[in-house]
């Protein structure tokens, strides 16, 4: 296995497993919603390693290749950004020892969902 290839599936893991964290504590805290440090921890590294999987394709692309799909990026960067920010949002709610509004929980989740979606469905 090359570099670029470990690069490639390690971003991915760590991809999944920011989903994992966004989308769990979502049902974790389904009945006292709230956003969890590991919500936030997960919005960060989806944004993060999204990012640099995108790169690392447009890097790696062949010349007169099709490329990626930047429209469908583009959707999953506006859900990923709406994600950061219900998660920041809500951080900040539980810092500042207010309670995290019951619709900004579940959009972070949601939206997580939402985003969990669009990257399996479409092709």
């Amino acid at each position: 296995m090359t570099f670029p290839d470990f690069l490639h599936n390690f971003l991915v893991f760590l991809h999944i497993l920011g989903a994992a964290a966004i989308f769990g504590g979502w049902l974790a805290n389904f009945k006292t919603p709230t956003v969890n440090i590991w919500q936030w921890y997960g919005a960060i590294s989806q944004l993060a390693t999204g990012l640099l999987l995108v790169g690392l394709a447009e890097m790696n692309r062949v010349d007169g290749s099709d490329g990626l799909n930047h429209v469908k990026i583009a959707v999953k960067l506006l859900l990923a950004i709406g994600v950061f920010v219900a998660a920041l949002l809500g951080r900040k709610k539980i810092k500042n020892g207010q309670e995290v509004p019951t619709g900004l929980a579940h959009g972070t989740g949601g939206t997580a969902l939402i985003a969990i979606a669009v990257a399996a469905l479409w092709v």
